[in-house]
């Protein structure tokens, strides 16, 4: 009589605890800090046989990773409105210029068109007001959704200035 091969509870949760990680990720980067905290926190339960110490390291790793994957997202948005404020305060006004940010992870990256649409100047700064576009896409046909900001020019080049956003979209860009 041959029994079968029986692997050990831990390795077993671990397994599941990955494959669940796996599947959530793929769901964008929301998921991660779930994911990551719900694998350690089965892997600790399942390791050390308290599921309270188990919980507490999956609360604190899930913490951290969100933390970390917001702050990098910040980054990355970041990333993009430099280089449309630049673009527009290189641009005189009425001309249009080409703006793309290209990641070596493949998000956030963006491209669009830039057009300045008048400039204005105060004791504390010169600021251009313009247009820019989104591409969702790199097909030819893609749509583009059109948004209006302000940059102004600091000692160290040019910032985006806008408060507040055109739309829910561009929430962490402002």
């Amino acid at each position: 009589m041959t029994r079968p091969i029986s692997l050990p509870i831990a390795l077993r949760v671990g397994l599941l605890a990955a494959s669940a990680a796996a599947c959530l990720s793929l769901n964008g980067c929301a998921s991660i800090g779930a994911a990551t905290g719900a694998a350690a926190g089965i892997a600790t339960g399942a390791f050390t046989t308290n599921p309270a110490i188990g919980f507490g390291v999956g609360v604190a790793v899930q913490s951290a990773t969100d933390e970390l994957v917001k702050r990098t997202m910040k980054s990355l948005h970041q990333d993009q409105q430099v280089m449309i404020a630049v673009t527009a305060g290189t641009a005189s006004v009425g001309e249009t210029r080409p703006w793309k940010v290209k990641h070596t992870l493949p998000v956030e990256n963006g491209h669009g068109e830039v057009r300045v649409l008048r400039e204005f100047g105060s004791a504390l700064a010169t600021c251009k007001e313009f247009a820019f576009s989104v591409v969702d896409g790199d097909d030819a046909k893609a749509p583009a959704e059109w948004f209006v900001a302000t940059a102004c020019q600091q000692s160290s080049g040019w910032k985006w200035a806008s408060a507040e956003p055109a739309v829910e979209r561009w929430g962490n860009l402002q």
